[in-house]
């Protein structure tokens, strides 16, 4: 679309004698590559419990099934598991391994069969004394535990550590050691369990030091480390595209003001989150594409250009907060409230990749 209206106005000009007036420069376009949900089942993000997956498809068919047999999403990261139950590898009556019950082959190959990725996320609010704890005790345990599990289940990983004070970052190398000692990075993205990410702040004015020590080390595009952060949803849906842009804006520039400095993030390095549930009805990021932000901040997503860190421009995409039932006052993502209507016209308006390609490196 955006092409296409460049060409136009270019055409207008010849017919219209405006071979005088220099064209406007028209910003680089990128495909969205990323577009996914985090989801938390049907038990705000525990997953203590095995699913009867009739009712699991019954209640989740949206994301495999935007309308027309094709998926709304193609990656899906199940949301949480406790760092410390895994660095146990806890058994007990809602967790296998240290990983929740809920997230089995079953629940994996689910997605996976249709193409679309699955990653595990590790952490979350909730869980932030939890990783603290299993940071301090044995980091490098960790992400062995962790690198064992992707590969058993074939998925990835997500780092959710949101210790915005003080955190451990000594013990979050050592995890993310371990886990690269097992599976190296792969840009090829062929190894689903080497996909490795990391969760930020939906700016750069919390998890400062997690952001800093990211973006320097773990996200630059000379040696990768992790394949790429999510700008994570603030404490409530920004109320324009303009609000949401700013925050996806300070992670492209950094914060050169701050000592030490955050450094520019590259676009191609991270997405940006939006709710499709918010309160007791479901956003228009849900059931609304004309009206929701994932219309409107379609061409800055798509087109932000670098400032300071990569070569090319546009984020990865989109990820979504988040299906099924992430929290007790919200409402859940299930029939007559799933989201075909949003997150599954922006699939197929933005031509989503399915299975997701290769990522950008830089």
């Amino acid at each position: 679309m955006l092409r296409m209206f460049a060409l136009s106005l270019l055409i207008a000009a010849a017919l219209f004698g405006g071979y005088s007036v220099k064209p406007k420069t028209v910003a680089a376009f990128t495909n969205i590559s990323v577009y996914g949900s985090w989801h938390c089942g049907n038990d705000f993000c525990t997953w203590a419990s095995v699913r009867n997956m009739t009712d699991f498809d019954n209640r989740n068919r949206w994301l495999i099934n935007r309308g027309d047999g094709r998926p709304s999403v193609n990656l899906v990261v199940l949301s949480f598991v406790h760092p410390l139950r895994l660095l146990n590898k806890t058994n007990d009556a809602g967790t296998s391994q240290g990983i929740p019950i809920g997230m089995n082959q079953a629940v994996v190959d689910y997605f996976k069969t249709r193409g679309i990725r699955v990653q595990l996320s590790m952490g979350g609010i909730t869980y932030t004394d939890a990783w603290n704890q299993a940071l301090a005790t044995n980091p490098s345990q960790l992400g062995l535990n962790a690198a064992e599990a992707a590969q058993r289940l074939g998925v990835g990983f997500e780092i959710d550590y949101e210790e915005n004070t003080d955190p451990n970052l000594t013990g979050l190398q050592a995890f993310i050691n371990a886990y690269r000692s097992v599976h190296p990075y792969d840009a090829s993205g062929n190894n689903h369990a080497a996909r490795l990410t990391i969760d930020l702040a939906a700016g750069d004015r919390w998890l400062i030091a997690l952001t800093r020590k990211a973006t320097a080390d773990w996200l630059n595009t000379t040696t990768p480390v992790l394949d790429y952060a999510n700008a994570m949803v603030p404490a409530r849906q920004p109320n324009s595209a303009s609000t949401a842009q700013a925050d996806w804006q300070e992670h492209v520039d950094g914060k050169p003001q701050f000592g030490p400095p955050i450094l520019p993030l590259a676009p191609a390095k991270f997405t940006g989150g939006l709710y499709i549930v918010t309160g007791s009805k479901p956003a228009p990021e849900c059931v609304n594409f004309t009206n929701s932000l994932i219309n409107s901040t379609g061409a800055y997503v798509q087109t932000v250009a670098p400032n300071g860190a990569g070569t090319t421009s546009g984020m990865l995409g989109y990820m979504f907060w988040a299906a099924e039932c992430p929290a007790t006052r919200r409402v859940c993502t299930v029939p007559p409230n799933s989201c075909e209507g949003g997150v599954g016209v922006g699939a197929t308006t933005y031509g989503i990749p399915i299975p997701m390609p290769p990522l950008r490196q830089s």
